[in-house]
Protein backbone atom coordinates (compact mmCIF):
# COMPACT_ATOMS: atom_id res chain seq x y z
CA UNK A 1 0.00 0.00 0.00
CA UNK A 2 3.12 2.33 0.63
CA UNK A 3 4.37 1.56 -2.41
CA UNK A 4 1.20 2.54 -4.10
CA UNK A 5 1.00 6.26 -2.61
CA UNK A 6 4.73 6.69 -3.58
CA UNK A 7 3.85 5.44 -6.78
CA UNK A 8 0.99 8.26 -6.89
CA UNK A 9 2.87 10.76 -5.37
CA UNK A 10 5.45 10.18 -8.41
CA UNK A 11 3.14 10.52 -11.18
CA UNK A 12 1.85 13.90 -9.60
CA UNK A 13 5.78 15.15 -9.38
CA UNK A 14 5.87 14.99 -13.17
CA UNK A 15 4.69 18.09 -14.95
CA UNK A 16 4.55 17.16 -17.91
CA UNK A 17 2.44 13.74 -17.04
CA UNK A 18 0.29 15.83 -14.78
CA UNK A 19 -0.47 17.93 -17.51
CA UNK A 20 -1.47 15.35 -19.85
CA UNK A 21 -3.49 13.09 -17.48
CA UNK A 22 -5.25 16.71 -16.06
CA UNK A 23 -5.78 17.46 -19.95
CA UNK A 24 -7.14 13.78 -21.04
CA UNK A 25 -9.71 14.03 -17.66
CA UNK A 26 -11.02 17.03 -19.34
CA UNK A 27 -11.78 15.66 -22.51
CA UNK A 28 -13.49 13.24 -21.43
CA UNK A 29 -15.91 15.29 -19.21
CA UNK A 30 -16.37 17.21 -22.39
CA UNK A 31 -17.06 14.09 -24.20
CA UNK A 32 -19.76 12.78 -21.80
CA UNK A 33 -21.02 16.49 -21.22
CA UNK A 34 -21.58 16.61 -24.89
CA UNK A 35 -22.98 13.13 -25.38
CA UNK A 36 -26.00 14.31 -23.08
CA UNK A 37 -27.16 16.76 -25.73
CA UNK A 38 -30.06 15.49 -27.98
CA UNK A 39 -30.44 15.87 -31.75
CA UNK A 40 -32.50 19.33 -32.84
CA UNK A 41 -36.05 18.64 -33.33
CA UNK A 42 -36.66 15.73 -30.85
CA UNK A 43 -38.35 15.54 -27.71
CA UNK A 44 -36.34 13.97 -24.86
CA UNK A 45 -39.20 13.76 -22.68
CA UNK A 46 -41.21 11.08 -25.75
CA UNK A 47 -38.04 8.75 -26.33
CA UNK A 48 -38.87 6.71 -22.91
CA UNK A 49 -36.89 4.02 -21.90
CA UNK A 50 -35.48 3.17 -25.63
CA UNK A 51 -33.18 0.64 -24.64
CA UNK A 52 -31.55 -1.57 -27.48
CA UNK A 53 -30.70 -5.07 -27.44
CA UNK A 54 -28.69 -7.17 -29.97
CA UNK A 55 -26.07 -5.40 -32.18
CA UNK A 56 -28.00 -2.22 -31.50
CA UNK A 57 -27.20 -2.55 -27.85
CA UNK A 58 -23.49 -3.31 -28.27
CA UNK A 59 -23.43 -0.05 -30.01
CA UNK A 60 -25.32 1.77 -27.52
CA UNK A 61 -22.66 0.33 -25.07
CA UNK A 62 -19.76 1.71 -27.06
CA UNK A 63 -21.64 5.43 -27.45
CA UNK A 64 -22.02 5.54 -23.54
CA UNK A 65 -25.85 5.34 -23.41
CA UNK A 66 -25.96 8.33 -26.84
CA UNK A 67 -27.67 5.59 -29.35
CA UNK A 68 -30.43 5.21 -27.35
CA UNK A 69 -30.73 8.74 -25.75
CA UNK A 70 -30.60 9.80 -29.42
CA UNK A 71 -27.60 12.26 -29.05
CA UNK A 72 -25.82 14.22 -31.37
CA UNK A 73 -22.87 11.73 -30.50
CA UNK A 74 -25.16 8.48 -30.79
CA UNK A 75 -23.17 6.24 -33.52
CA UNK A 76 -19.67 7.71 -31.27
CA UNK A 77 -16.44 6.81 -33.11
CA UNK A 78 -17.96 3.17 -34.44
CA UNK A 79 -17.71 4.46 -37.93
CA UNK A 80 -13.87 5.78 -37.71
CA UNK A 81 -13.44 1.82 -36.21
CA UNK A 82 -15.47 0.49 -38.92
CA UNK A 83 -13.06 2.67 -41.34
CA UNK A 84 -9.98 1.83 -39.45
CA UNK A 85 -10.68 -2.09 -40.01
CA UNK A 86 -11.45 -1.77 -44.08
CA UNK A 87 -8.10 0.41 -44.28
CA UNK A 88 -6.18 -2.42 -42.15
CA UNK A 89 -7.61 -4.97 -44.10
CA UNK A 90 -6.92 -3.46 -47.30
CA UNK A 91 -3.42 -3.15 -46.45
CA UNK A 92 -3.25 -7.34 -46.49
CA UNK A 93 -5.26 -7.43 -49.38
CA UNK A 94 -4.68 -4.65 -51.56
CA UNK A 95 -0.73 -4.28 -52.90
CA UNK A 96 -0.99 -0.39 -52.81
CA UNK A 97 -2.45 0.25 -49.53
CA UNK A 98 0.86 -2.81 -48.72
CA UNK A 99 3.19 -0.03 -49.90
CA UNK A 100 1.65 3.05 -47.85
CA UNK A 101 2.31 0.76 -44.90
CA UNK A 102 6.08 0.25 -45.95
CA UNK A 103 6.38 3.68 -46.41
CA UNK A 104 7.14 4.85 -43.07
CA UNK A 105 6.13 8.09 -41.79
CA UNK A 106 4.08 9.66 -45.20
CA UNK A 107 2.56 6.59 -45.39
CA UNK A 108 0.95 6.43 -42.12
CA UNK A 109 -0.40 10.12 -42.79
CA UNK A 110 -1.53 8.79 -45.91
CA UNK A 111 -3.28 5.98 -44.60
CA UNK A 112 -5.01 8.37 -42.11
CA UNK A 113 -6.28 10.72 -44.18
CA UNK A 114 -7.94 7.43 -46.24
CA UNK A 115 -9.34 6.44 -42.81
CA UNK A 116 -10.98 9.91 -42.04
CA UNK A 117 -11.90 10.11 -45.77
CA UNK A 118 -13.59 6.96 -45.22
CA UNK A 119 -15.29 7.58 -42.19
CA UNK A 120 -16.82 10.50 -43.50
CA UNK A 121 -18.60 8.39 -45.90
CA UNK A 122 -19.74 5.68 -43.46
CA UNK A 123 -20.88 7.96 -41.10
CA UNK A 124 -23.45 9.92 -43.54
CA UNK A 125 -24.51 5.84 -44.98
CA UNK A 126 -25.10 5.35 -40.85
CA UNK A 127 -26.38 8.58 -39.92
CA UNK A 128 -29.27 8.37 -42.58
CA UNK A 129 -30.34 4.65 -41.39
CA UNK A 130 -30.13 5.80 -37.61
CA UNK A 131 -32.69 8.68 -38.16
CA UNK A 132 -35.28 6.58 -40.07
CA UNK A 133 -35.23 3.23 -38.12
CA UNK A 134 -33.85 4.17 -34.42
CA UNK A 135 -35.57 8.26 -33.84
CA UNK A 136 -39.43 7.45 -32.90
CA UNK A 137 -42.08 9.07 -34.79
CA UNK A 138 -43.32 11.00 -31.94
CA UNK A 139 -40.43 12.18 -30.67
CA UNK A 140 -39.79 14.46 -33.55
CA UNK A 141 -40.75 18.32 -33.13
CA UNK A 142 -42.69 19.82 -35.87
CA UNK A 143 -40.78 22.88 -36.41
CA UNK A 144 -39.38 21.59 -39.46
CA UNK A 145 -40.30 19.27 -42.17
CA UNK A 146 -39.28 15.19 -42.30
CA UNK A 147 -37.34 15.82 -44.62
CA UNK A 148 -35.23 18.67 -43.71
CA UNK A 149 -35.12 16.94 -40.39
CA UNK A 150 -33.54 13.97 -42.18
CA UNK A 151 -31.04 15.92 -44.03
CA UNK A 152 -30.04 17.99 -40.68
CA UNK A 153 -29.75 14.99 -38.49
CA UNK A 154 -27.35 13.46 -40.82
CA UNK A 155 -24.68 16.56 -40.81
CA UNK A 156 -25.19 16.71 -37.05
CA UNK A 157 -24.67 13.32 -36.40
CA UNK A 158 -22.09 12.90 -39.30
CA UNK A 159 -20.18 16.53 -37.69
CA UNK A 160 -20.49 14.89 -33.83
CA UNK A 161 -18.61 11.48 -35.33
CA UNK A 162 -16.01 13.97 -36.52
CA UNK A 163 -15.86 15.82 -33.04
CA UNK A 164 -15.28 12.29 -31.00
CA UNK A 165 -12.54 11.47 -33.75
CA UNK A 166 -10.98 14.63 -33.18
CA UNK A 167 -11.37 14.10 -29.43
CA UNK A 168 -9.47 10.88 -29.37
CA UNK A 169 -7.03 12.39 -31.28
CA UNK A 170 -6.43 15.40 -28.86
CA UNK A 171 -6.11 12.59 -26.19
CA UNK A 172 -3.11 10.74 -28.50
CA UNK A 173 -1.46 13.72 -28.72
CA UNK A 174 -1.24 16.01 -25.87
CA UNK A 175 -3.05 13.70 -23.41
CA UNK A 176 -1.81 9.82 -22.10
CA UNK A 177 -2.71 8.47 -25.40
CA UNK A 178 -4.90 5.70 -26.85
CA UNK A 179 -7.69 8.39 -27.05
CA UNK A 180 -9.91 6.25 -29.23
CA UNK A 181 -9.97 3.32 -27.03
CA UNK A 182 -10.08 5.71 -23.55
CA UNK A 183 -13.13 7.11 -25.25
CA UNK A 184 -14.87 3.69 -26.08
CA UNK A 185 -13.95 2.24 -22.48
CA UNK A 186 -15.53 5.91 -20.81
CA UNK A 187 -18.68 5.07 -22.42
CA UNK A 188 -18.69 1.56 -21.41
CA UNK A 189 -17.46 2.32 -17.79
CA UNK A 190 -20.37 4.98 -17.98
CA UNK A 191 -22.79 2.27 -17.54
CA UNK A 192 -21.33 0.19 -14.55
CA UNK A 193 -22.89 2.38 -11.43
CA UNK A 194 -26.40 1.84 -13.17
CA UNK A 195 -25.66 -1.95 -13.42
CA UNK A 196 -24.39 -2.36 -9.87
CA UNK A 197 -27.13 0.09 -9.21
CA UNK A 198 -30.10 -2.56 -10.51
CA UNK A 199 -27.94 -5.53 -9.50
CA UNK A 200 -27.77 -4.19 -5.98
CA UNK A 201 -31.49 -3.70 -5.99
CA UNK A 202 -32.16 -6.87 -7.43
CA UNK A 203 -30.34 -9.21 -4.66
CA UNK A 204 -30.84 -7.21 -1.70
CA UNK A 205 -33.37 -4.27 -2.42
CA UNK A 206 -36.85 -3.42 -1.99
CA UNK A 207 -37.90 -5.34 -5.12
CA UNK A 208 -35.48 -8.17 -3.90
CA UNK A 209 -35.75 -11.16 -6.39
CA UNK A 210 -33.60 -13.37 -4.03
CA UNK A 211 -29.82 -14.27 -3.28
CA UNK A 212 -29.71 -11.67 -0.97
CA UNK A 213 -26.19 -10.12 0.08
CA UNK A 214 -24.55 -13.31 -0.23
CA UNK A 215 -25.49 -13.74 -3.39
CA UNK A 216 -24.16 -10.30 -4.38
CA UNK A 217 -20.70 -10.98 -2.86
CA UNK A 218 -20.08 -14.26 -4.50
CA UNK A 219 -20.85 -12.19 -7.82
CA UNK A 220 -18.12 -9.76 -6.95
CA UNK A 221 -16.00 -12.32 -6.20
CA UNK A 222 -16.33 -13.77 -9.32
CA UNK A 223 -16.26 -11.21 -11.52
CA UNK A 224 -13.24 -10.32 -9.85
CA UNK A 225 -11.48 -13.35 -10.53
CA UNK A 226 -12.75 -13.25 -14.72
CA UNK A 227 -10.89 -9.67 -14.88
CA UNK A 228 -7.63 -11.72 -13.06
CA UNK A 229 -7.97 -14.61 -15.67
CA UNK A 230 -8.52 -11.99 -18.38
CA UNK A 231 -5.20 -9.88 -17.69
CA UNK A 232 -3.28 -13.14 -17.64
CA UNK A 233 -4.06 -14.10 -21.03
CA UNK A 234 -4.06 -10.59 -22.52
CA UNK A 235 -0.82 -10.62 -21.41
CA UNK A 236 0.62 -13.31 -22.15
CA UNK A 237 3.03 -13.75 -24.57
CA UNK A 238 5.63 -16.97 -25.94
CA UNK A 239 9.24 -15.37 -26.17
CA UNK A 240 10.97 -16.89 -29.36
CA UNK A 241 14.95 -16.14 -28.62
CA UNK A 242 16.67 -14.60 -31.08
CA UNK A 243 20.46 -14.01 -31.63
CA UNK A 244 22.12 -11.47 -33.66
CA UNK A 245 25.74 -11.80 -35.06
CA UNK A 246 28.40 -9.94 -34.21
CA UNK A 247 29.46 -7.04 -36.36
CA UNK A 248 32.72 -5.29 -36.04
CA UNK A 249 33.34 -1.68 -37.64
CA UNK A 250 36.65 -0.06 -36.50
CA UNK A 251 37.04 -0.36 -32.56
CA UNK A 252 33.45 -0.71 -32.02
CA UNK A 253 31.57 -4.24 -31.91
CA UNK A 254 27.44 -4.37 -33.20
CA UNK A 255 25.19 -6.86 -32.57
CA UNK A 256 25.77 -9.99 -30.82
CA UNK A 257 23.01 -9.86 -28.48
CA UNK A 258 20.50 -11.97 -27.66
CA UNK A 259 16.33 -10.78 -27.62
CA UNK A 260 13.20 -12.26 -27.97
CA UNK A 261 10.01 -12.11 -30.30
CA UNK A 262 7.00 -11.38 -28.14
CA UNK A 263 4.28 -13.26 -29.85
CA UNK A 264 1.41 -12.94 -28.54
CA UNK A 265 -1.14 -15.81 -27.08
CA UNK A 266 -4.27 -13.49 -27.75
CA UNK A 267 -2.84 -11.80 -30.80
CA UNK A 268 -6.54 -11.62 -32.61
CA UNK A 269 -7.91 -8.96 -29.69
CA UNK A 270 -11.50 -8.74 -29.56
CA UNK A 271 -12.04 -8.75 -33.65
CA UNK A 272 -13.00 -12.35 -33.44
CA UNK A 273 -15.72 -11.68 -30.96
CA UNK A 274 -16.84 -8.47 -33.01
CA UNK A 275 -16.94 -10.45 -36.38
CA UNK A 276 -18.60 -13.25 -34.70
CA UNK A 277 -21.21 -11.53 -33.16
CA UNK A 278 -22.28 -9.67 -36.45
CA UNK A 279 -22.85 -13.21 -37.78
CA UNK A 280 -24.92 -13.88 -34.95
CA UNK A 281 -27.17 -10.92 -35.05
CA UNK A 282 -28.21 -12.10 -38.97
CA UNK A 283 -30.89 -15.05 -37.90
CA UNK A 284 -32.79 -12.32 -35.49
CA UNK A 285 -32.51 -10.05 -38.58
CA UNK A 286 -34.52 -12.65 -40.63
CA UNK A 287 -36.69 -13.31 -38.08
CA UNK A 288 -37.58 -9.65 -37.32
CA UNK A 289 -37.82 -9.13 -41.78
CA UNK A 290 -39.57 -12.79 -42.17
CA UNK A 291 -42.22 -12.92 -40.00
CA UNK A 292 -43.06 -16.50 -41.57
CA UNK A 293 -39.64 -17.99 -39.79
CA UNK A 294 -41.09 -17.10 -36.33
CA UNK A 295 -41.69 -20.35 -35.22
CA UNK A 296 -38.73 -22.18 -37.41
CA UNK A 297 -35.43 -23.20 -35.88
CA UNK A 298 -33.81 -19.99 -36.41
CA UNK A 299 -36.04 -18.69 -33.32
CA UNK A 300 -33.17 -20.40 -31.14
CA UNK A 301 -30.27 -18.76 -32.69
CA UNK A 302 -31.79 -15.57 -31.40
CA UNK A 303 -31.80 -16.00 -27.95
CA UNK A 304 -28.46 -15.39 -26.55
CA UNK A 305 -28.71 -17.25 -23.74
CA UNK A 306 -29.72 -20.29 -25.35
CA UNK A 307 -27.38 -23.62 -26.04
CA UNK A 308 -26.86 -23.85 -29.61
CA UNK A 309 -26.41 -19.92 -29.50
CA UNK A 310 -23.53 -20.12 -27.44
CA UNK A 311 -22.17 -22.96 -28.70
CA UNK A 312 -21.89 -21.74 -32.38
CA UNK A 313 -20.91 -18.01 -31.35
CA UNK A 314 -17.92 -19.94 -29.29
CA UNK A 315 -17.22 -22.19 -32.87
CA UNK A 316 -17.36 -18.89 -34.94
CA UNK A 317 -14.84 -17.11 -32.51
CA UNK A 318 -12.26 -19.81 -32.54
CA UNK A 319 -12.75 -20.24 -36.56
CA UNK A 320 -12.19 -16.04 -36.96
CA UNK A 321 -9.45 -16.08 -34.24
CA UNK A 322 -7.55 -18.25 -36.53
CA UNK A 323 -8.29 -16.59 -39.47
CA UNK A 324 -7.45 -13.20 -38.20
CA UNK A 325 -4.44 -13.60 -36.95
CA UNK A 326 -3.13 -15.71 -39.97
CA UNK A 327 -3.79 -12.64 -41.92
CA UNK A 328 -2.37 -10.06 -39.50
CA UNK A 329 0.91 -12.08 -38.32
CA UNK A 330 3.52 -12.79 -41.29
CA UNK A 331 5.70 -15.73 -40.46
CA UNK A 332 7.40 -15.14 -43.74
CA UNK A 333 8.19 -11.32 -43.35
CA UNK A 334 9.10 -11.78 -39.72
CA UNK A 335 12.02 -14.38 -40.91
CA UNK A 336 12.90 -12.26 -43.63
CA UNK A 337 13.11 -9.23 -41.86
CA UNK A 338 15.45 -11.12 -38.95
CA UNK A 339 17.48 -12.50 -42.11
CA UNK A 340 18.15 -8.95 -43.12
CA UNK A 341 18.98 -7.65 -39.69
CA UNK A 342 21.52 -10.70 -38.99
CA UNK A 343 19.47 -12.65 -36.42
CA UNK A 344 18.55 -16.33 -36.19
CA UNK A 345 16.75 -18.37 -33.98
CA UNK A 346 19.35 -20.63 -32.20
CA UNK A 347 19.15 -24.03 -33.60
CA UNK A 348 16.78 -23.11 -36.67
CA UNK A 349 18.14 -22.45 -40.28
CA UNK A 350 17.36 -18.95 -41.57
CA UNK A 351 14.32 -18.52 -43.89
CA UNK A 352 11.84 -21.03 -44.92
CA UNK A 353 13.21 -23.09 -42.01
CA UNK A 354 12.72 -19.82 -39.87
CA UNK A 355 9.32 -19.32 -40.83
CA UNK A 356 7.57 -22.65 -40.41
CA UNK A 357 9.13 -22.63 -36.97
CA UNK A 358 7.30 -19.04 -36.08
CA UNK A 359 4.49 -20.53 -37.82
CA UNK A 360 4.14 -23.62 -36.12
CA UNK A 361 4.73 -21.69 -32.73
CA UNK A 362 1.79 -18.98 -33.52
CA UNK A 363 -0.76 -21.81 -34.37
CA UNK A 364 0.39 -23.45 -30.68
CA UNK A 365 -0.60 -20.62 -28.81
CA UNK A 366 -3.58 -19.34 -30.85
CA UNK A 367 -5.77 -22.13 -30.03
CA UNK A 368 -5.66 -21.87 -26.70
CA UNK A 369 -6.03 -18.03 -26.55
CA UNK A 370 -8.90 -18.80 -29.64
CA UNK A 371 -10.78 -21.47 -26.71
CA UNK A 372 -10.39 -17.84 -24.05
CA UNK A 373 -11.76 -15.33 -26.50
CA UNK A 374 -14.42 -18.45 -26.77
CA UNK A 375 -15.58 -18.73 -23.14
CA UNK A 376 -14.94 -14.80 -22.47
CA UNK A 377 -17.66 -14.48 -24.90
CA UNK A 378 -20.04 -16.62 -23.95
CA UNK A 379 -19.57 -15.71 -20.05
CA UNK A 380 -22.17 -12.88 -20.26
CA UNK A 381 -25.15 -15.42 -21.28
CA UNK A 382 -24.01 -18.00 -18.66
CA UNK A 383 -23.97 -15.33 -15.97
CA UNK A 384 -27.60 -14.26 -17.25
CA UNK A 385 -28.39 -17.97 -16.13
CA UNK A 386 -27.32 -17.82 -13.02
CA UNK A 387 -29.54 -15.01 -12.49
CA UNK A 388 -27.45 -11.77 -12.95
CA UNK A 389 -29.38 -9.03 -14.32
CA UNK A 390 -28.40 -8.37 -18.41
CA UNK A 391 -27.23 -4.96 -17.84
CA UNK A 392 -24.69 -6.18 -14.92
CA UNK A 393 -23.83 -9.56 -16.68
CA UNK A 394 -22.02 -7.33 -19.60
CA UNK A 395 -18.79 -7.03 -17.28
CA UNK A 396 -18.63 -10.42 -16.73
CA UNK A 397 -17.18 -11.13 -20.15
CA UNK A 398 -17.77 -10.40 -23.88
CA UNK A 399 -16.72 -7.35 -25.92
CA UNK A 400 -16.73 -5.29 -23.09
CA UNK A 401 -14.24 -6.58 -20.95
CA UNK A 402 -11.64 -7.32 -23.36
CA UNK A 403 -11.81 -3.64 -24.20
CA UNK A 404 -11.65 -2.35 -20.47
CA UNK A 405 -8.66 -5.13 -19.75
CA UNK A 406 -6.79 -3.79 -22.68
CA UNK A 407 -7.42 0.11 -22.64
CA UNK A 408 -6.31 -0.28 -18.67
CA UNK A 409 -3.06 -2.00 -19.25
CA UNK A 410 -2.52 0.48 -22.37
CA UNK A 411 -2.71 3.51 -20.20
CA UNK A 412 -0.79 1.98 -17.20
CA UNK A 413 2.04 1.04 -19.66
CA UNK A 414 1.89 4.78 -20.82
CA UNK A 415 2.28 5.78 -17.43
CA UNK A 416 4.89 3.73 -16.36
CA UNK A 417 7.19 4.72 -19.20
CA UNK A 418 7.20 8.18 -18.30
CA UNK A 419 7.65 6.68 -14.79
CA UNK A 420 10.87 5.00 -15.64
CA UNK A 421 12.12 7.83 -18.31
CA UNK A 422 12.34 10.00 -15.07
CA UNK A 423 13.89 7.08 -13.30
CA UNK A 424 11.07 6.53 -10.98
CA UNK A 425 9.88 3.25 -9.59
CA UNK A 426 7.43 1.28 -12.20
CA UNK A 427 3.74 -0.12 -11.28
CA UNK A 428 5.01 -2.88 -10.58
CA UNK A 429 7.53 -4.20 -8.06
CA UNK A 430 8.62 -7.05 -10.41
CA UNK A 431 8.03 -7.20 -14.50
CA UNK A 432 6.73 -4.91 -16.84
CA UNK A 433 3.42 -3.71 -17.75
CA UNK A 434 2.74 -5.06 -21.58
CA UNK A 435 -0.18 -3.73 -22.76
CA UNK A 436 -1.64 -5.04 -25.14
CA UNK A 437 0.99 -5.41 -27.86
CA UNK A 438 3.59 -7.10 -26.78
CA UNK A 439 6.24 -4.36 -27.19
CA UNK A 440 7.36 -1.45 -25.27
CA UNK A 441 5.53 1.38 -24.06
CA UNK A 442 6.87 4.32 -26.52
CA UNK A 443 6.04 2.52 -29.59
CA UNK A 444 2.64 0.76 -28.26
CA UNK A 445 -0.06 0.58 -30.71
CA UNK A 446 -3.51 2.48 -29.74
CA UNK A 447 -5.78 0.78 -31.72
CA UNK A 448 -8.31 -1.37 -30.77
Amino acid sequence: MKKLFTTLSNIWKIQELKERILFTVMILLVYRFVSHVVLPGVDPSALGANEKSGILGLLDMFAGGSFSRVSILALGVMPYISASIVVQLLGIAVPTFQKMQKEGESGRKKLNQITRYLTVAITIVQSVGYVKTQVPAEAILPVMSQTMFYVVSTFVLTAGTLFVMWLGEKITDKGIGNGTSLIIMTGIIARLPQAISQEFSDKVGAASTGGGPVALVLEVVALFAIVMFTILIVQGVRKVPVQYAKKIVGNRQFGGVRQYIPLKVNAAGVMPIIFAQALMFIPGALIQFVPSLQGSWLIQFSNTTSLAYSLTFAFLIIAFTFFYTAITVNPTQMSDDMKKNGGFIPGVKPGFATSTFIDDVISKITFPGAVFLAIIAVLPSIAVKFGIKQEFAHFFGGTSLLILVGVVLDTLQQIESYLLMRHYDGLMKTGRVTGRTGVPAASSNAAL
